[in-house]
C-alpha cells in the first residue's frame, strides 16, 4: 500500500514539477511521472535523512524536496534528449 501512496504522489509531484519549471518541455507524460516518482524517492530519502520521516511517509519536506529534484530531473532529461526539429 506504501508503493502505491508513493506512484501516486510521484505522479502528482511529476505533473506539479513539470508546471513550475518554466518553459515548454519536450518530454513525454509517461517520463513526467516516471521523474516525478523518482523525485518523490529522493524527497522521502532526503527526508528520511534529516529526520523529518521515513521514505515511504507523506510529509512537507520530502513532498518539497520530491517538486525540485523532479524539476532538476526534467531538466536533465530534457538536455539528454535534445531537441525536436520542427
Amino acid at each position: 500500500m506504501q508503493i502505491l501512496g508513493l506512484i501516486v504522489i510521484g505522479i502528482v509531484i511529476g505533473v506539479v514539477a513539470r508546471l513550475l519549471k518554466p518553459g515548454r518541455q519536450n518530454i513525454s507524460l509517461v517520463m513526467t511521472f516516471v521523474l516525478g516518482i523518482a523525485g518523490a524517492l529522493i524527497g522521502g530519502i532526503i527526508a528520511s535523512l534529516i529526520g523529518s520521516g521515513d521514505i515511504w511517509e507523506l510529509n512537507v519536506i520530502g513532498t518539497i524536496v520530491g517538486i525540485i529534484a523532479a524539476i532538476l530531473l526534467i531538466g536533465v532529461a530534457e538536455g539528454t534528449m535534445g531537441k525536436k526539429k520542427v
